[in-house]
């Protein structure tokens, strides 16, 4: 699994169809109008850990060769 910042999720997300609905704090609400799911993405500074970008894969119902292809 390759590590990704915050930014590189967000474009992730975004072409997945994705919209940035709001941030509170240090977190970013991404929100997807045709499947009606909401995730969140902390902002940090560092790269994202292994664990916590699987569950935003796996919460946009995407595989992890999916979200490399598009990074």
């Amino acid at each position: 699994m390759a590590s990704f910042k915050p930014r590189e999720i967000v474009k992730i997300l975004t072409k997945l169809g994705y919209i940035q609905k709001r941030q509170t704090g240090s977190h970013l609400i991404m929100y997807n109008s045709r499947t009606k799911q909401t995730i969140p993405v902390p902002m940090h500074t560092k790269e994202l850990k292994k664990g916590l970008v699987k569950g935003i894969i796996k919460q946009a119902d995407s595989t992890e060769k999916a979200f490399l292809k598009l990074k």
